[in-house]
């Protein structure tokens, strides 16, 4: 285990941590006593359910009634007493509902609409996660009362939340999970949200590896190089590259790390990695084989397909190991019978290559999102660890081994709970805070104009927007100027800046002034315009700032056209990538001192 400090802090705390994923959700919490040890504790008891443990987890299952009001969460959906009941009064079942959050830009082509269960009318996926999260929140109060006597009332103003999300969710994303908190009535007010912290799933399974198992006795023996020399090359060299394959419901993240064990920390090394190819698109590839295969058949209506869907997916897809011995699924009685379509006593037999095929996509995006890592990664990559509910696959775990060790990299599925390997990592988040320096995901930067320069390629195919601007000279719009490139490595403290000029026409108008932060994904290295891959092009969010004061500092200036007045604003666009949020901010100089 990971040796830890006591807690230095003043006063209990209380951190608390929300892993809410696709199919799947849990709970971790630490007691965060002065002087005490820090220890990371599992929710273990839910409502209605059955199994009980270190690794509970309850299904991210919603029933809404028809007047949009939550009446079943969790394990309580699938009480029989409440599927009568649902279905008597129309209650509308949700499930998969997190997908409707999904990040616009992930590859998705392989998901129509329909294939995720519509929200009920009325109803926003950020409302349906703030419902959620606030159930969740109420299972571990619960909890949390039951199984320390007295404790709640110290520390139920000092909770800190700790919210995961896919790799793959940047900046709109995170804010639905922000606004979602609010609704919950998780915090008093959105001057709370210092309170709420916001981390990849990768980096929370990250967290987990090395609790459970790099800082293990087992993993220290294996031969870890760590150099003693302050030079940062021969640091460097020393490291070791480790990645993070969180397999999951809805998504696969992959993160990728440089390590050193002595004092344990880590440095991403490529950009993180999110594909929507997680335990349920498996399930979704098991449908339509389903009703391929028993098309004409008495077996075929959507309810018997979607019976024996369900049936694959709690128990064929967990168990198949082989691709050349059959698969079957348990659907009937002895009564249930039709050769012809490979139906025997109650259960139908599938072909074990066809099975294999399910999983392929799946496999296939996994290994091209570890070779695109590789490719870019400053360090060699030693060792693969797999965690994520979708790990408890035995094929999936084979066949990942059978790419890895070929490479010679070690390949890993840590034997503690890896379903709980989000929640506990997100809690080891707060308390170690192991990652000291992050990679862009993206190039972020600014739309702006830049004069025209007749020999510049350019600027010359461009002619035809050219414009004056209130200085009198020639612009030409749709210029976009990078702060922060693609695979930049950021550390926590470092900013990133670049100068800016606007002039207007009036003081009025300098009063104040807005930014878009610009996000941009395709395949170029340095973007400069933004009718090229405009697609590629993302709005990230608005800086706003007061200019007040800096106005009544203006001195007008002549048009080099025509004489006439404007004032110029001179600012800085600054960005913040090293915590696991893009903070961006505005800065500009009144009487010599910076303001933002």
């Amino acid at each position: 285990m990971l040796p830890r400090e006591p807690y230095k802090g003043l006063t209990r705390k209380l951190v608390l941590a929300f892993d809410v994923g696709t199919t799947f959700s849990g709970v971790s919490y630490c007691i965060l006593d002065p002087g005490e040890v820090p220890v990371i504790r599992g929710v273990a008891r839910y409502p209605a359910q059955e199994h009980v443990g270190g690794d509970s987890k309850i299904p991210s299952i919603v029933y809404y009634d028809l007047q949009g009001e939550v009446r079943a969460v969790g394990a309580e959906a699938l009480q029989e007493h409440i599927i009568e009941q649902a279905e008597d009064e129309g209650w509308v079942r949700l499930e998969w509902w997190k997908l409707h959050l999904r990040a616009k830009h992930l590859a998705s082509s392989h998901i129509r609409e329909d294939d995720i269960p519509p929200l009920p009318r009325g109803k926003s996926a950020v409302q349906v996660l703030a419902d959620f999260m606030l159930y969740l929140f109420q299972c571990a109060r619960t909890y949390i009362q039951e199984s320390h006597l007295n404790l709640w009332r110290s520390v139920e103003n000092s909770i800190e939340f700790v919210l995961t999300h896919p790799n793959g969710w940047e900046g709109p994303q995170q804010q639905q999970i922000r606004r979602a908190v609010e609704l919950a009535g998780l915090i008093p007010s959105k001057q709370e949200q210092s309170h709420v912290h916001l981390l990849t799933e990768g980096e929370a399974s990250l967290h987990f590896c090395v609790t459970n198992v790099i800082a293990s006795d087992v993993f220290s023996k294996t031969p870890i190089a760590v150099s003693d020399y302050a030079d940062e090359e021969e640091d460097q060299s020393g490291s070791q590259g480790v990645v993070i394959v969180d397999a999951g419901g809805g998504t696969i993240d992959l993160s990728a790390y440089s390590m050193k064990l002595s004092p344990t920390s880590f440095e991403e090394i490529a950009p993180a990695e999110c594909c929507l190819q997680g335990s349920v698109f498996v399930t979704r590839r098991a449908h339509t084989l389903l009703q391929k295969k028993l098309l004409g058949s008495n077996y075929s209506s959507p309810e018997m397909i979607a019976q024996m869907t369900s049936i694959f997916d709690k128990s064929t897809k967990l168990r198949f190991r082989k691709p050349d011995e059959p698969s079957y699924i348990k659907f009937g009685t002895t009564r249930d019978k039709d050769t012809k379509y490979g139906i025997r006593s109650g259960q139908l037999k599938l072909v074990g290559r066809d099975i294999a095929d399910l999983f392929e996509p799946s496999i296939e995006a996994i290994i091209e999102a570890f070779k695109q890592q590789i490719r870019v990664a400053s360090t060699p990559v030693n060792f693969v660890f797999l965690v994520g509910g979708f790990a408890a696959s035995d094929w999936l775990f084979a066949r990942l081994q059978e790419y890895f060790q070929p490479l010679g990299i070690s390949f890993c599925r840590p034997d503690a709970h890896v379903n709980k390997a989000v929640a506990d990592g997100a809690v080891s988040f707060y308390i170690d805070h192991l990652v000291s320096s992050r990679v862009a995901r993206a190039t972020y930067g600014i739309e702006c104009y830049t004069q025209y320069n007749s020999q510049n390629l350019g600027h010359q195919a461009r002619q035809h927007t050219c414009f004056i601007d209130n200085t009198g000279e020639l612009c030409i719009p749709n210029r976009f100027e990078s702060i922060l490139p693609k695979g930049t490595q950021v550390s926590e403290l470092r900013e990133f800046r670049k100068p800016f000029v606007c002039a207007r026409k009036s003081l009025i108008a300098c009063t104040s002034h807005s930014t878009d932060i610009m996000c941009y994904k395709g395949a170029l290295q340095e973007p400069q315009w933004l009718d090229v891959e405009r697609p590629s092009f993302s709005t990230l969010c608005t800086i706003n700032a007061d200019l007040q004061e800096l106005s009544r500092t203006l001195r007008p200036k002549k048009s080099a056209l025509d004489q006439s007045k404007y004032y110029q604003i001179e600012f800085e666009v600054i960005i913040l990538f090293g915590h696991t949020e893009l903070k961006a901010q505005i800065s500009w100089k009144d009487k010599g001192v910076e303001m933002r």
